[in-house]
């Protein structure tokens, strides 16, 4: 096990601890029991571990992003909880979403909870720089549901480009990745020129991170991803997968079955289809374009790290890189 594995286990332990213990007992338990669930459900807790690994290289000390690093996963975990009514999920990290065990209402008032408990953590930070935060904070919340709504309005178009994907996915993940490098390096009481190179940094891995998520949710084993495979494909979502066979693939059947899914509204998605669709992915070369396009933002997020004195923190972060691009759910 690697010293860094190791550093993030110990950051991810202390997060842990805060999110399951937070609201123990609290009245409604309506309101409180839905979020109790949520929150001890578990998850790779990437963006607050980017927090406190920013704060690090700007060269504060991580332990007291520990706040801002809570309030980064409450504001994700709203993100999620209303990504999953608007996809209509039954399940996350292999238990039934919020609107399934209880119904929409309670999911609803859950995520909007999340959000006032996310801005309490915040201001809890001790930072010299709280309004930059702050300001950084309620950026990344609007731009997360710009990316959310062109995500939903390119399920209905049939002629979404490859730039446009990148501009939706640059809003709904990569900005909210971008956030957490702020948060964590104004933490820290960074300069300019070092501010700019994490928050790039950030954002290049938030695009490796959503490809390699697009490709995932048919490409992944479904017990370790915790959902149903090809939930993009049953949602008519416009994924860097489906849109790189449109532009590219050839092969009349092959190119019929992918506009079918675009443009048949009547069409059943089956558990057969979705096999159908990976095939022709593999077949064509569109799991091989996605592979090649999350290393190519991964080494691009890593060109801004050279600029990082502290040797660790440098390595640190290019460890957290490296696992990002190297998982499997």
């Amino acid at each position: 096990m690697s010293d860094h594995y190791q550093i993030y286990l110990k950051f991810k332990k202390k997060i842990d601890d805060i999110l399951f213990n937070m609201i123990k007992n609290e009245q409604p338990v309506t309101l409180y029991e839905p979020i109790n669930y949520l929150l001890s459900s578990g998850g790779k807790r990437i963006r607050p571990i980017l927090v406190i690994f920013s704060c690090e290289a700007a060269g504060g000390d991580p332990d007291k992003s520990i706040n801002a690093a809570v309030a980064v996963e409450l504001l994700h975990n709203f993100t999620l909880v209303h990504d999953d009514i608007m996809d209509n999920a039954d399940t996350r990290r292999n238990l039934q979403t919020i609107h399934k065990k209880w119904n929409e209402n309670v999911a609803i008032l859950t995520g909007d909870h999340l959000i006032g408990l996310a801005y309490k953590y915040l201001f809890k930070t001790d930072t010299q720089r709280l309004k930059e935060t702050a300001d950084s904070f309620t950026e990344g919340i609007i731009e997360v549901c710009e990316g959310q709504s062109y995500d939903k309005e390119f399920e209905d178009r049939n002629d979404v480009t490859l730039d446009e994907y990148i501009m939706m996915i640059n809003k709904k993940t990569a900005k909210m990745l971008e956030t957490s490098a702020a948060i964590g390096a104004l933490t820290g009481n960074v300069d300019t020129e070092m501010l700019s190179n994490l928050k790039n940094f950030a954002l290049n891995i938030g695009l490796a991170f959503q490809i390699q998520d697009d490709m995932l949710d048919i490409m992944a084993d479904e017990n370790e991803l915790g959902k149903k495979i090809g939930g993009d494909i049953l949602e008519r979502k416009k994924t860097f997968l489906l849109i790189k066979a449109i532009e590219t693939i050839s092969n009349e059947t092959d190119k019929r079955l992918i506009m079918d899914i675009c443009q048949n509204s009547e069409l059943g998605i089956t558990s057969e289809i979705i096999e159908n669709v990976k095939e022709v992915y593999i077949k064509n070369g569109i799991i091989e374009s996605a592979k090649a396009e999350i290393i190519n933002y991964t080494l691009k997020a890593d060109e801004y790290l050279n600029n990082i004195k502290d040797t660790n923190s440098r390595n640190r972060l290019k460890w957290f890189s490296g696992m990002l691009m190297e998982r499997k759910f």
